[in-house]
C-alpha cells in the first residue's frame, strides 16, 4: 500500500523536479496529482520517465482530504492559503518556501542533519524545506561538527540563477545572446545585469546592511544544526544555470587536520569527497547539475585561526536544495510515522 502525493507549484522549475525525484527514487506512491494555479490548470506535466502524463488541477478546488503528503513548491502567498488548508484537512505539507521554516512549531529538516526532529510535525501538520544554499551547507557542516565541534563559520556563496526560478534562467540566456548579437542589455529579475558578471545581493536587504538570504543561511544553520554556531553569510548570484556553490571557513573548538576531515567526509552520508590536489581534481556547478550528491573540493586547513578548515562546496540547488530534500523528507515521514508502502 502506498501514498496518495499531491505536488503543488507543479508547472514550475522545482515543482517538476519534484515529480521527477518522486519517479526516479520509485517513491510508493497509489495516486499522484500535479496541482498548480488556475492558468496552469488542464495542461500537462511529466511524470518523470515514466511516461505518465498529469493533468494539472487548480489548487483553489483542490481537496486534500485522503491524501497523505503535499510537496509545497508554490512560493510563499499560496502557500500561506493553501497549506493550513491542506494540513487542517489530514495532509502533511512539506514546504519548500520560507513561510514556516523559523516557526518554533514546525521543524526544519534536512534528513542528513537532523531527522530526529521530524517528530515534531503533528503540532502544524507542516514541515519545512530550508533554503537551497542552507541545505547543501549543513550537510557538510554536520560530520565535521559531529567530530570536532564548529565554532564559527565564515561562507560566500555563488549562487545560480535556477535559484531565482525560470525568469532568472531567461534573463541570463536572453542577456548572454544580446551581449554576443551586440542588442541592449535591459535587467527585469535581478537588479543589475547578470550575464558576464556577478551581484553581491540576493533577496532584500536588512537593517543591519545583510540580505535575506544571508539572514537565512544564519538563522537556518542554528535552528537546523547548533543555535550556538556563528555564521556569518555573503550571498551571491552567479552567471550559471543550475548548481550552487560555496567557499566556506570553519572555526572549530577541537583540533582536526585536512586529512581527518576528508576521512570523515568521505563516509558521511549525502557527500561525494572529489579532492585531488591537481588541475581538475574538484567539482563545479557544471559537473554537479542533475546529480543528487552534495560535492566537497578543496579541504584545506586554515592558518589564520587555532582549529580551521576551509572548502568548497557544490550542489544542485534545484535537487538537494529543494525537490530532493522534500522527497527525502517524505522517506523519512513515512519510515518513522506514516508507515505505509
Amino acid at each position: 500500500m502506498g501514498y496518495r502525493v499531491a505536488v503543488v507549484g507543479a508547472t514550475g522549475n522545482v515543482g517538476r523536479e519534484m515529480l521527477a525525484i518522486l519517479a526516479e527514487r520509485e517513491f510508493p506512491c497509489d495516486e499522484i496529482a500535479a496541482v498548480a494555479s488556475s492558468r496552469s490548470t488542464g495542461t500537462e506535466v511529466e511524470f518523470g520517465d515514466t511516461g505518465k502524463m498529469l493533468k494539472v488541477k487548480n489548487i483553489e478546488h483542490f481537496d486534500f482530504t485522503g491524501w497523505d503528503i503535499a510537496l509545497f513548491a508554490a512560493g510563499s502567498e499560496p502557500t500561506k492559503i493553501y497549506a493550513p488548508k491542506a494540513a487542517s484537512q489530514g495532509c502533511v505539507v512539506i514546504d519548500n518556501s520560507s513561510l514556516y521554516r523559523m516557526d518554533p512549531d514546525v521543524p526544519l529538516i534536512v534528513p542528513e542533519v537532523n531527522p530526529d526532529a521530524i517528530d515534531g510535525y503533528t503540532k502544524r501538520n507542516i514541515i519545512a524545506n530550508p533554503n537551497c544554499s542552507t541545505a547543501q551547507m549543513v550537510v557538510a557542516l554536520k560530520p565535521l561538527h559531529d567530530a570536532a565541534t564548529i565554532r564559527r563559520v565564515v561562507v560566500s556563496t555563488y549562487q545560480s540563477v535556477s535559484g531565482a526560478g525560470k525568469a532568472g534562467m531567461d534573463e541570463l540566456f536572453e542577456q548572454s545572446r544580446a551581449i554576443f548579437v551586440g542588442d541592449q542589455v535591459e535587467p527585469r529579475k535581478f537588479t543589475k545585469q547578470i550575464a558576464f558578471n556577478v551581484i553581491p545581493h540576493i533577496d532584500v536587504f536588512l537593517d543591519d546592511g545583510s540580505t535575506k538570504e544571508e539572514w537565512k543561511m544564519v538563522a537556518e544553520t542554528k535552528k537546523i544544526l547548533d543555535p550556538k554556531i556563528k555564521v556569518n553569510a555573503t550571498c551571491v548570484r552567479v552567471p550559471v544555470f543550475v548548481g550552487h556553490s560555496e567557499s566556506i571557513n570553519i572555526e572549530f573548538e577541537k583540533e582536526i587536520s585536512a586529512s581527518q576531515a576528508q576521512d570523515i567526509l568521505r563516509e558521511a552520508p549525502g557527500i561525494m569527497l572529489v579532492d585531488k590536489r591537481e588541475d581538475g581534481g574538484y567539482v563545479t556547478p557544471v559537473e554537479c547539475a542533475g546529480d543528487s550528491a552534495t560535492y566537497i573540493s578543496r579541504v584545506r586547513e586554515d592558518p589564520t585561526v587555532e582549529s580551521g578548515l576551509a572548502l568548497w562546496c557544490v550542489s544542485d540547488n534545484l535537487r538537494k536544495g529543494a525537490a530532493l530534500n522534500a522527497v527525502q523528507i517524505a522517506e523519512l515521514l513515512g519510515r518513522r510515522h506514516l508507515r505505509k508502502g
